[in-house]
C-alpha cells in the first residue's frame, strides 16, 4: 500500500463512523442486509449515508426506490441523493445514497471495465463524495460501504484509500452452505491482512418465512455461520431469513409519496425486530467515533 497517504478523504471529515459490508462470494443477499441495516439505523435516530461501490451489481438505488433521481454535483463534490428526510418524523434519522448505478442511466446497462477503471472509480466515489447528515454543517452518524464480493483489485483500492480513515469495521454476511462459510473465510483472512476489524457474521438467507402462516423453514440448512463464528472466534450476529414480504415492499415502494416510503414501510416488517437485534450487537461493541 502508498505510504505516502497518510489522511483519510477530505469528503470523510463529517462522518462518525464507517461500516464495510463484505461477502466472500456473490449472491449471499450483501445488497438485501446493507439494506436493513441502513433502515435499522436510521428507525434508531441516527443520520445514515450508504456508498454503493459493487460496480458490477449496482442494485441499492433500485433498493431504496429512487432509480430516477440523479446525482448533483457541488463545489466541493458529488452530492448524494436523498432517499429519506425526518423533517415529518424526527424520532428517526435520515438516509442518502451514493451509487454508481445513479451514473449509468438504465438499470440495464452492464459495466464493461477493467480492472485500473474500476479502481479509479472506487477512489473517486471514496473521496469526491460529500457526506453530511441532511445538512453542511449536521455530521453523518454511519457510512455503510457496500461492496464487491470476493477479495478483487477493488477491495486493495478500498483498503488503501480507508486505511487512515480508522473504519469501525466489517460485517460479514454469509449464507448457511458450506460452499459460502468457505468463501467468507477467505474474506476474513483479507480482512486481517489489510487490518479492518471484524463486527461479526450475519448469516443471510436462514430459513424462509411462508407469507401466510408466517412458519420459517430452513431450505438451505442452517448454522453455517454460527459454526464459522465460533471456528474463527469472530462475534455472530444472527439469522435473516427469506422474508417475501420484504421483497415485496421493495418493489412496492413509492420514494415520493408520504407514506409509501421504504422507511416507513420496514415497520411492519417482520425481519425489523431480527435487524435490530443484529444492529444493538454491533452497537454494543462500541466503536470510536472519528471525531
Amino acid at each position: 500500500m502508498n505510504d505516502e497517504i497518510q489522511e483519510p478523504p477530505s469528503s470523510l471529515k463529517n462522518v462518525r463512523h464507517i461500516m464495510l459490508i463484505l461477502s466472500g462470494k456473490g449472491g449471499v443477499g450483501k445488497s438485501s442486509v446493507t439494506t436493513q441495516t441502513a433502515l435499522t439505523l436510521v428507525d434508531k435516530g441516527f443520520n445514515v449515508g450508504v456508498l454503493d461501490i459493487d460496480l458490477t451489481g449496482p442494485s441499492l438505488p433500485r433498493m431504496f426506490g429512487v432509480e430516477s433521481k440523479q446525482v448533483r454535483q457541488s463545489t466541493a463534490g458529488w452530492v448524494p441523493v436523498p432517499v429519506f428526510d425526518n423533517k415529518d418524523d424526527p424520532s428517526k434519522g435520515s438516509l442518502s445514497l451514493m451509487s454508481l448505478g445513479f451514473l449509468l442511466g438504465d438499470r440495464n446497462n452492464s459495466v464493461v471495465w477493467r480492472g485500473p477503471k474500476k479502481t479509479a472509480m472506487i477512489r473517486q466515489f471514496l473521496k469526491d463524495v460529500v457526506w453530511n447528515g441532511g445538512a453542511e454543517s449536521k455530521p453523518l452518524d454511519y457510512l455503510l460501504i457496500d461492496t464487491p464480493p470476493g477479495t478483487s483489485d477493488e477491495h486493495i483500492a478500498i483498503a488503501e484509500e480507508l486505511r487512515w480513515a480508522e473504519p469501525d469495521g466489517a460485517i460479514i454476511v454469509t449464507t448457511p452452505q458450506q460452499v459460502a462459510t468457505a468463501d467468507v473465510r477467505k474474506e476474513i483472512n483479507f480482512c486481517k491482512k489489510v487490518g479492518f476489524a471484524i463486527l461479526g457474521v450475519v448469516e443471510n438467507m436462514s430459513g424462509f418465512i411462508c407469507p401466510y402462516c408466517s412458519e420459517c423453514t430452513d431450505i438451505f440448512s442452517s448454522g453455517g455461520g454460527v459454526t464459522l463464528s465460533e471456528t474463527l472466534n469472530i462475534p455472530f450476529l444472527g439469522n435473516v431469513p427469506i422474508d417475501p414480504t420484504f421483497v415485496e415492499m421493495i418493489e412496492t415502494q413509492d420514494n415520493d409519496s408520504v407514506d409509501r416510503k421504504l422507511v416507513q414501510l420496514y415497520d411492519k416488517s417482520e425481519l425489523k425486530p431480527l435487524m435490530a437485534g443484529i444492529i444493538d450487537k454491533v452497537l454494543a461493541q462500541d466503536c470510536k467515533p472519528r471525531f
